[in-house]
């Protein structure tokens, strides 16, 4: 995976553990119901449309509960 970076990722969660956790929650939300926050993802899949999110800030999570930002 290419982007977003885990640099840049990193950057935005407190540490890798979190980041896997938080993206999991997300693709499985996506899965279950489509609501993608992206206009035009680059990744198909939804852990990589996950990530997307959370680079853009499309994504907040909290005391591991993924919210959308609106």
């Amino acid at each position: 995976m290419l982007y977003p970076s885990i640099d840049k990722l990193t950057a935005q969660v407190e540490s890798k553990y979190t980041l896997v956790t938080v993206a999991s929650k997300r693709a499985r939300q996506l899965r279950e119901n489509n609501n993608l926050q992206l206009d035009k993802p680059r990744s198909k899949k939804f852990v990589g449309q996950a990530l997307e999110e959370l680079i853009s800030d499309k994504l907040t999570y909290e005391n591991n509960e993924v919210r959308k930002s609106l």
